[in-house]
């Protein structure tokens, strides 16, 4: 989702584009890039996807080591080509992974970019200097139809609706998310499906509720976050986190767990809800605050505009010799 807001911000700016990754809907395929590849890409292949490309941007490949034998012949292959090395969860921010210190590689001629300050900093303390280029949405989306979107989905006009729109993995916390529908007497939707083995866990913690479960997943994100009542992110760890973001634009209250870029984003001022804190969230039903609402999607729009996230890539872009 973050490389295709950089993809439409870079064609804004002027460049062709061509999009290259080892499967899914891409200009070119180059076998070996996938996260699950059996083995690496070869030089050959990925020196022909790049013929007469001037500028390569990187999504995580040279971050974190999901697949360690493709970061290293991409890393090999950038060497002294202009690049922006796009850093979302670098390998130090993940306990299975902290051992791999050859992640992020350098060279003079490559910037790097982080989502969040946190992690620019981190990368400080290592000796890269990094620019932090917050993602980027559409801030004045239109409000999904949330009749339909309850109709579509068999969800009662009065029916308390907790969605979780996340990815199916340990970290994003499903327990704590479902455990706040169980004590709202709502019901529980978690949009993503289980990855990183997670899907007997998965199986266990959603046998266990006390609730209504919907685990559907939905391109409609306007149409699912209107036909929610309350947004559950208990998220133990997130390079960002999307959801709280696309709460605030789609004006939906949100209950944001405490990872450290969490800090961050509350310290511009968001007004989010503690996931423990039962008797705040209940008291949402009584009369929903329009004046929390406002202020979360005025914040919303003014430091997390597309535009905005445009003008810093235009910017570092422009520093560097790179615009067309």
């Amino acid at each position: 989702m973050v490389a295709a807001t950089w993809h439409k911000a870079l064609g804004d700016l002027g460049f062709a584009m061509r999009t290259v990754a080892g499967d899914g809907p891409v200009d070119v395929i180059v076998p070996g890039l996938a996260i699950d590849a059996p083995s690496a890409p070869t030089v050959a292949a990925l020196r022909a996807a790049l013929t007469d490309v001037d500028l390569v941007v990187v999504e995580n490949l040279l971050s974190i080591p999901l697949n360690l034998p493709a970061s290293r012949v991409v890393a090999d292959v950038l060497r002294g080509r202009p690049a922006i090395l796009h850093h979302h969860d670098p390998s130090w921010q993940r306990t299975r992974f902290a051992h791999i210190t050859e992640l992020p590689p350098r060279d003079d001629a490559w910037r790097h970019v982080t989502i969040n300050e946190l992690t620019r900093r981190q990368m400080a303390d290592r000796g890269i200097e990094a620019t932090t280029i917050y993602n980027g949405f559409d801030v004045h989306a239109v409000i999904g139809d949330r009749a339909t979107t309850r109709a579509a989905f068999a969800i009662g006009a009065d029916e308390r609706l907790v969605i979780h729109p996340v990815r199916a993995i340990p970290r994003k916390n499903i327990p704590k998310a479902l455990e706040m529908a169980e004590a709202l007497d709502a019901t529980y939707w978690l949009l993503g499906e289980p990855e990183e083995n997670y899907d007997a866990e998965l199986a266990r913690v959603l046998a266990r509720a006390r609730t209504r479960v919907i685990h559907r997943t939905s391109s409609d994100r306007a149409g699912f976050y209107a036909a929610s009542d309350i947004v559950a992110f208990p998220s133990t760890w997130e390079g960002f986190g999307n959801p709280p973001i696309e709460a605030a634009i789609f004006r939906r209250p949100v209950a944001v767990g405490h990872y450290p870029v969490a800090a961050e984003l509350r310290a511009l001022g968001f007004r989010w809800y503690d996931p423990d804190d039962n008797d705040r969230l209940r008291a949402w039903f009584g009369g929903s605050d329009e004046r929390l609402l406002d202020h979360n999607q005025r914040l919303a729009r003014e430091h997390f505009s597309f535009e905005s996230m445009r003008t810093k890539i235009a910017s570092l872009l422009a520093d560097s010799g790179w615009l067309p």
